[in-house]
């Protein structure tokens, strides 16, 4: 299933066991990570393009975190939170 500008992401919603992946075709570079990483799930040639019930939801967020335009994200229910390996810092130099 898939709906159009759903939530507070852009671009279309595909829904699937655990997890929904968002796609926003303006930022899309065509690099092809998803489809080469999961092409059970992101094939080009199917309608719709994006089917996310043909893998695990942890799968399909390891391919979507390699995208490198950001075209690809997602809301997971079945997947825990990506947990930074530290926290982000940032300090003020005043030289």
């Amino acid at each position: 299933m898939s709906e159009t500008n759903a939530g507070p992401h852009l671009g279309r919603k595909y829904t699937g066991t655990g997890i929904d992946v968002y796609y926003d075709a303006r930022r899309c570079r065509h690099f092809g990570e998803c489809v080469r990483g999961l092409s059970q799930v992101f094939d080009p040639a199917k309608r719709p393009w994006i089917q996310a019930d043909n893998a695990d939801a942890q799968e399909i967020a390891d391919v979507i975190r390699r995208c490198p335009s950001g075209a690809l994200q997602y809301v997971a229910t079945a997947v825990p939170a990506e947990e930074p390996d530290r926290p982000t810092a940032v300090e003020v130099d005043e030289a």
